[in-house]
């Protein structure tokens, strides 16, 4: 058993090398063991469309050599036809004898159908090799199947007392430069990336991402000169009640708006509808603080400064809590260093 957690720790590596790139699909490793348990070929998912990490893996070996041995992958092998064909049937072809599962599927059209297509056809099956290790990898395809929804986590840097900017705004830079590489590594894991209209008035950035979604309720931001709008796929949420400019490569979409304020389970909801399956929401306290509600995942990063004045900007600027049992409760997941500076992943707790 040690041994295949030593494999399937492989797996997860190699289904990283997707990262990014898979969505809709799960990100997902292969590992091929010969009769003797040698390694004899490997293979990952590495962009939707693309072959399947098994097939990735069985088809630069021959059946003869496979015979006999042993598959193992982090994710059960699909049974339909989608964009490519079965990955088990390809499996019972290559005279595989034991798939060792990471977890079972849970996309409907395949959960549990892969693994008795394999156990029909005589192959034994072990499942539940690191489970947890492989939930936490496509954590955003199991709430995608799951739940119906786009997977939605929140970005943030502090000084330790909680603060983004100084009372004038400046915030440049409260992280250090290994933190800034890291969030844009963070970046590439999300179909999407979200900020607010006040956020890019204040600091025009780039964020250099494939997809962007601005939140712009009274279209108040430079369409045409503010460096976010030079690059990617563009979606602008903004009040359905005012007339955007016609811009051909901005998809300016009409929003209702709750007390004058974009309705956030409209935008989290067009997004799922419009094939975003997760996003990276980056900007001030006060969408922060909305969005806590929607949020699934928080990357802090935490910089060794104190700001110590009470008229800063704070990183999450909601609602008054008054008792503490109405705050929101979240779990440590994760710290890592970035000299000097940390970052805490945290996940919602649900109540």
């Amino acid at each position: 058993m040690q041994q295949y957690e030593t494999y399937m720790e492989k797996c997860i590596e190699l289904a990283k090398q997707g990262e990014g790139e898979t969505s809709p699909n799960p990100m997902v490793g292969c590992i091929v063991l010969d009769k003797s348990g040698n390694v004899i070929s490997e293979g990952f998912h590495a962009k939707c469309g693309k072959n399947h990490a098994e097939r990735d893996a069985l088809l630069k070996i021959t059946p003869e050599i496979a015979k006999g041995g042993t598959l193992i992958v982090n994710l059960e092998p699909c049974s339909h036809y989608g964009k490519t064909p079965p990955c088990a049937d390809l499996i019972i072809e290559y005279g595989i004898k034991k798939v060792v599962i990471g977890m079972r599927d849970v996309n409907p059209i395949v959960e549990g159908n892969g693994i008795k297509k394999l156990t029909d056809a005589g192959i034994e099956v072990v499942e539940g090799i690191l489970e947890n290790e492989a939930r936490k990898l496509n954590e955003i395809f199991i709430t995608n199947q799951k739940e119906k929804r786009t997977f939605v986590a929140l970005k943030t840097a502090t000084t330790l007392d909680g603060k983004i900017a100084t009372s004038i705004g400046d915030s440049k830079w409260i992280t250090s430069t290994p933190a800034r590489q890291e969030v844009r590594r963070i970046r590439k894991k999300y179909d999407a990336i979200l900020t607010s209209s006040s956020t890019i008035i204040a600091d025009n950035p780039t964020m250099e991402h494939k997809n962007k979604i601005i939140l712009d309720r009274t279209l108040k931001t430079d369409f045409k000169n503010a460096n976010i709008y030079k690059s990617g796929n563009i979606h602008v949420f903004f009040d359905k009640n005012l007339t955007p400019p016609q811009i051909p490569d901005i998809n300016f979409i009409p929003t209702p708006t709750i007390n004058e304020k974009l309705d956030i389970e409209f935008i989290i909801k067009k997004a799922y509808k419009i094939g975003i399956m997760s996003i990276l929401a980056e900007c001030g306290g006060k969408l922060n603080g909305a969005l806590l509600n929607y949020t699934d995942k928080i990357y802090h990063f935490l910089a060794p400064k104190i700001i110590s004045d009470n008229t800063a900007k704070s990183a999450f600027d909601g609602k008054n809590i008054t008792l503490i049992r109405d705050t929101l409760d979240f779990k440590f997941d994760d710290m890592q260093t970035f000299e000097p500076d940390i970052m805490l992943t945290y996940y919602k707790m649900q109540k």
